[in-house]
């Protein structure tokens, strides 16, 4: 058999077993969970303290 035919096929047999050892892989773990979209806090008591004095505020300027 000539030398480049060879290499050929070892090498096709190479990639054959290379990927199906890449496929049996187990998964990774997963991530952390999301987020939440909007953290509801201290603050908005104070925005809604805020809110309140500035409108008695107008309302007494009237």
């Amino acid at each position: 058999m000539n030398f480049s035919k060879v290499f050929s096929v070892a090498a096709a047999l190479a990639l054959v077993c290379c990927t199906s050892i890449a496929f049996a892989q187990p998964p990774g773990p997963p991530g952390p969970p999301l987020p939440t979209a909007v953290p509801i806090d201290g603050g908005l008591s104070l925005l809604l303290a805020a809110g309140a004095s500035f409108g008695v505020r107008s309302l007494r300027r009237k």
